[in-house]
């Protein structure tokens, strides 16, 4: 066994390295899974809610199989929290999200702004925002906005993009990142 505490490597070097040969190296879309694959055949997602208070800890796929009483459980915990209805959240966006929390090495959790949205509550935030898209993902359970204390939003930004494998948006004013398992593409850089 090599000793890398003596040899100038740290940690968080190598994680450097890795993120940076994973954005050079992603060859498809499916690269978040790949991303996944050191994680032991589990994948995890850590979120909590600001509006309803709940926190979320929980493995949602075991050895090549998403497990659908944490899908369940998801679905439920990132609902329309302003009308409490749920739509299925689709398991690829999680894993956008849990591959870039991994390629972020943070323990914190995602804080969740907004996952599912029915179109009234699509259609009145669109009416404050122009950043909100008329046919949103969130309206199909395949998005959600994520922010964490102890990253910045270019970090994450950049940690979802490298995933390639949906849809990154960076929005530094409000402070958060959207993830979505739609076409691969980035704005707001």
């Amino acid at each position: 066994m090599t000793d890398l505490t003596n040899s100038g490597f740290t940690r968080r070097g190598l994680l450097a390295v890795f993120a940076a040969t994973a954005v050079a190296a992603a060859p498809t879309c499916s690269n978040a899974f790949g991303l996944l694959r050191g994680a032991g055949d589990v994948r995890r997602i850590r979120m909590y809610s600001g509006r309803t208070g709940e926190t979320m800890n929980t493995i949602y796929w075991i050895e090549g199989e998403y497990i659908p009483e944490a899908l369940n459980e998801i679905t439920y915990f990132m609902r329309d929290w302003r009308s409490d209805k749920t739509k299925e959240i689709d398991p690829r966006t999680l894993d956008i999200a849990a591959a870039a929390h991994r390629l972020l090495d943070v323990s914190e959790p995602y804080m969740l702004l907004s996952g599912y949205r029915t179109p009234q509550t699509n259609a009145m935030l669109r009416s404050s925002s122009r950043g909100v898209a008329k046919n949103s993902l969130h309206m199909r359970g395949q998005a959600a906005d994520l922010r964490l204390r102890s990253r910045s939003v270019s970090q994450m930004y950049r940690a979802a993009a490298a995933c390639e494998a949906g849809g990154v948006g960076k929005y530094s004013r409000s402070n958060f990142v959207h993830m979505d398992c739609g076409p691969i593409r980035t704005w707001g850089a």
